[in-house]
């Protein structure tokens, strides 16, 4: 059994090494290929000074160099850290200082984007398209200098389960993101689970529509190197065209599908989806966010020789509950249950008397326990508090779970339903967002007075995001010159839809911003959203 991740590949690249492994911009890498590619780069990565624990930025487009950097980082001992390519620099700026990256594999262009201050930081950067011309800070090594290291085998380092594997940046309340450490022990943890639940074999295609800074993207990478499947990543062209996505499942032949619910959607509504074309599919996940109802019942028709599965999890667990759906009881429901705890992990409700929730109909904020806990957020000991706590239900020895914020309540089957959330993040387009970080991008324009960012309910995308805006005296601005000021310092999928102007907010009696006042204004009013 695997007790790191690279062995998960090495396993497959012995048995399959002709066997395609991974495809992705019409490339691919067979399992020897991409074995003996990342053992070369784990072999730079130590040559040029990577030691156990050391974080190192992937930070270029969906491409099959960005597997065999994830893997080449963590048989060098390193922790890999993704980064958005589509982010606002300053964004990606912030995590590499935050996370203590010194070393970055990148592309040129992608490279050049990062301000002095950021460069200047990293001790050299492996650029994977071309050689460059000229470093402006960072010591620079060409791609090409892989083919100088070993390939046969990978450097000899220490590493058990409890390390760390990766970091996930997540949209942070305080305007800024954070990063959730995870081990190899917290990603096997859920692979062995979906290699016992789905039963995915090496004649298996999955695709991997997520981003890789996403943690979807874990499943699709790591359980198709532990089956010895073959993984078809969706690039960003691809992502974007419902018709030429719908397309490609057909061609690659996917037989396994993991993403968020509203591309399913997108799907459903604008790809003429039909049982024929995607007689190749045998299982579809889906994660993220509430997938509206009437459009689920529309798959499961269309699709009746597919298993449908929702699960549930946060970046800090992973998948912790799972719900097969059953066909024969659609109709008949209003909403899709999160499920029940997934083998080898625990969750549990707790009410507000702190006592955990038994009765059926009982509701409570969810926890989770087990191996698939994180160990909390980099440079963050108060967020790691307030979210990994110990266990103060088992007195018997130290153990540590997590709180996830969701309030779910308890039927009668056993399965836990999804209420909402106790503070102010919500799930937009699969993306877990803060609305405090939009506030903070917002009130960081020197017109800006005060700023709310509103989440409004969309049975397509989750949630659209709307702001109201008060600006100082004397001073004026359009909604779409507020948006494109927030591109450069939040995601695209954080920036508002619509932005309301007022000469001031509406306050409740103890003098803070009538946030509820606010929201049941948005909800009884349109705002045409702007042009982003």
């Amino acid at each position: 059994m695997a007790y790191i991740l690279q062995q998960l590949l090495q396993k497959s690249a012995a048995r399959y090494p002709e066997k395609l492994a991974v495809w992705a911009r019409g490339r691919s890498l067979t399992y020897g290929e991409l074995e003996q590619r990342s053992n070369q780069l784990a072999h730079l990565l130590r040559d040029r000074g990577v030691r156990k624990g050391d974080r190192v930025g992937i930070y270029f487009p969906k491409c099959v160099e960005s597997v065999i950097a994830m893997l080449g980082i963590v048989k060098a001992g390193g922790v890999y850290v993704p980064l958005d390519p589509q982010a606002p620099v300053d964004r990606v700026g912030y995590i590499i200082g935050n996370c203590g990256i010194r070393v970055l594999i990148t592309r040129e262009d992608k490279r050049r984007g990062l301000d002095a201050a950021t460069l200047e930081s990293l001790a050299f950067t492996v650029v994977i398209d071309e050689a460059p011309k000229s470093s402006n800070g960072g010591g620079l090594v060409p791609w090409t200098m892989l083919g100088e290291y070993p390939a046969t085998h990978a450097p000899q380092v220490v590493l058990t389960e409890t390390d760390l594997a990766y970091i996930l940046y997540t949209s942070g309340s305080t305007g800024r993101p954070k990063g959730v450490m995870l081990t190899h022990q917290n990603a096997l943890t859920f692979i062995e689970w979906c290699a016992d639940i789905f039963k995915i074999t090496s004649d298996d295609r999955l695709s991997n529509h997520a981003p890789l800074h996403f943690d979807l993207s874990v499943f699709d990478v790591y359980n198709t190197l532990e089956a010895g499947a073959s993984l078809y990543m969706v690039t960003e062209d691809l992502a974007l065209f419902p018709a030429k996505l719908a397309s490609f499942i057909e061609t690659q032949g996917i037989t396994i599908w993991y993403s968020v619910p509203s591309a399913l959607t997108l799907l459903l509504l604008h790809a003429n989806l039909s049982a024929e074309k995607l007689n190749c599919l045998r299982i579809i996940l889906f994660a993220g966010e509430v997938f509206p109802m009437k459009y689920l019942q529309q798959l499961a028709q269309l699709l009746p020789h597919v298993d449908l599965y929702n699960l549930y999890g946060p970046t800090e667990t992973n998948v912790c509950t799972y719900y097969k759906v059953e066909r024969e009881r659609l109709a008949s429901m209003d909403k899709l249950p999160i499920g029940i705890a997934c083998e080898n992990t625990e969750v549990f409700a707790v009410n507000d008397q702190n006592q955990i929730v038994t009765e059926a109909g009982g509701t409570g904020e969810l926890y989770v326990r087990g191996p698939a806990v994180t160990y909390g957020y980099w440079a963050d000991t108060e967020k790691t508090k307030k979210m990994v706590l110990p266990n103060t239900f088992q007195p018997n020895f130290e153990e540590k779970m997590y709180r996830t914020g969701d309030l779910v309540q308890l039927a009668e089957d056993g399965n836990y339903y999804f209420l909402g959330r106790r503070d102010s993040m919500i799930k937009s387009r699969g993306y877990r967002i803060e609305l405090g970080e939009i506030e903070s991008a917002l009130l960081s324009h020197a017109a800006v007075k005060e700023a709310v960012a509103i989440a409004i309910p969309d049975e397509i995308v989750g949630s659209r995001i709307q702001a109201v805006v008060a600006f100082h005296d004397g001073t004026t601005l359009t909604a779409a010159e507020l948006q494109q000021y927030c591109g450069a310092r939040i995601p695209r999928y954080m920036i508002p839809e619509a932005i309301e102007f007022r000469a001031q907010l509406p306050k409740t009696s103890t003098g803070k911003v009538d946030r509820v006042q606010l929201a049941q204004d948005s909800l009884r009013s349109t705002v045409t959203p702007q042009a982003i």
